[in-house]
């Protein structure tokens, strides 16, 4: 098989992998702030046809623009200084005008390019729709702390009514930094701001902050895939205030803690990086999610008694095999579990056969009374997460009772020859178990 053709099922592959992406995408509103050092990027084309994709695939869009390296440059070659306090501009009337033609400069780019059509281009036959307009009312910030703001101001209220009319119709609403209020005032935003506050009014169903750095990295510089919003808000707090991430990363606590069902930092300077994270299994940013009473955790050996409450009942109806405390205690580094309130809800082990490649995901079990939300999932999600850094390629389990769960989450039947070597010597042909494996991608 040549390498075009395999370039060509690889392709196939993930395309069919995205299905169920797609799917839950489409029909919802999502929220994406556009920083003006995103506009400026030279991977911006790419990220234009990629909002293009994303219309195309039912997902209605509001885009928030800002507009800084613009307004920086602009006032500059005026020889006029900025002050900033407490991360938001200062906006005399002498630099309103200037602020203003800076930011309408970016929209008018934005515009331009979300209407190119050109052919044998990814945005051939897109013929997007964009308005946009006075939807967010605003007002001053006034005088803080003896320092008076000018013309700079928050947001009021987001023109919810305006907005829907607008998404229902198939438009893309491109909204400025920029507010106006009902005494016919101009009012300089925090472009983080109105994105967090068009998120939790218009009760989106995803943030989405473009960002210079990739996402959240923890001390050995290893991208976090995902933090809860209190987690997020202990970096957010120790952070410089001069960090842009700073006020991305607020921006996306606060919309979270405030009703918006997850919150994304993605990178502007990674091609792709809009898709991947919201239409492949591995992503590409930090995803912030709101605060759960519920955590997904290595298991320790203070564990081992939770753990078999939890197992003994599936171990007495057959679904499970039968684990003695000193076999938990002897395999407790290859669990993970959910612990809720201080007790014990789900727990998942992982065995690695490193020669092949391959892993076992093995005692996945969920509490009667904790069932029907995504415990499972979550548990699964974690499993694999784990595989993968241990670079592990398939995950395969053996089951009686549980077929069908695993198999609408990818797995797919194996034989008792489609195991590891060593997995093969010890299959128990009494028990009669079914096999399915699951390729990682």
């Amino acid at each position: 098989m040549g390498e075009d053709q395999n370039s060509d099922l690889n392709y196939v592959d993930w395309f069919r992998h995205s299905s169920p992406y797609i799917n839950s995408h489409r029909g919802k509103t999502f929220v994406i702030f556009i920083p003006g050092e995103a506009v400026e990027c030279h991977l911006f084309p790419n990220i234009i046809s990629d909002l293009a994709l994303m219309d195309s695939l039912g997902v209605r869009l509001v885009l928030v623009q800002g507009a800084r390296p613009q307004i920086n440059r602009v006032l500059k070659n005026r020889h006029l200084t900025s002050a900033i306090h407490y991360g938001f501009r200062v906006t005399p009337q002498d630099q309103l005008l200037d602020i203003i033609q800076a930011s309408a400069g970016v929209r008018v780019q934005l515009e331009a390019q979300l209407s190119m059509g050109l052919a044998n281009t990814p945005m051939a036959g897109a013929r997007l729709k964009v308005c946009s307009g006075n939807y967010v009312i605003a007002r001053p910030l006034g005088v803080v702390d003896g320092i008076d703001f000018g013309h700079s101001g928050e947001v009021r209220r987001i023109d919810r009514d305006a907005i829907f009319r607008l998404l229902e119709d198939d438009n893309m609403v491109l909204l400025p930094h920029l507010g106006f209020s009902p005494t016919g005032e101009v009012f300089n935003l925090k472009g983080e701001d109105v994105a967090t506050q068009a998120a939790i009014q218009l009760k989106a169903d995803k943030l989405i902050m473009f960002n210079e750095e990739e996402g959240i990295l923890n001390s050995e510089e290893q991208l976090l895939s995902e933090l809860l919003a209190r987690d997020a808000q202990e970096l957010v707090d120790g952070m410089d205030d001069e960090d842009s991430t700073k006020a991305a990363l607020k921006s996306c606590v606060d919309a979270v803690r405030s009703g918006v069902p997850r919150a994304h930092l993605i990178s502007y300077n990674e091609n792709g990086g809009l898709i991947r994270e919201l239409f492949t299994r591995e992503g590409a940013g930090t995803m912030v999610d709101e605060d759960s009473y519920e955590q997904l955790r290595p298991a320790s050996i203070d564990d081992v008694g939770g753990m078999m409450a939890l197992l003994a009942p599936l171990e007495e109806k057959g679904v499970l095999v039968r684990r003695s405390r000193e076999l938990l205690e002897n395999e407790i580094e290859r669990f993970i579990l959910v612990e809720r309130d201080g007790a014990i809800v789900a727990c998942a082990a992982l065995y690695p056969f490193e020669e092949e490649q391959s892993g076992e995901l093995a005692c996945l079990a969920v509490s009667p009374a904790y069932r029907g939300s995504n415990r499972g999932e979550r548990l699964l999600k974690g499993i694999e997460q784990a595989a993968r850094k241990q670079g592990l390629s398939t995950l395969f389990l053996l089951t009686t009772r549980t077929a069908h769960w695993f198999i609408e989450r990818g797995f797919i039947a194996g034989s008792v020859s489609h195991l590891p070597v060593k997995k093969q010597a010890l299959y128990n042909y009494q028990r009669n178990s079914k096999i399915f494996i699951k390729h990682l991608t």
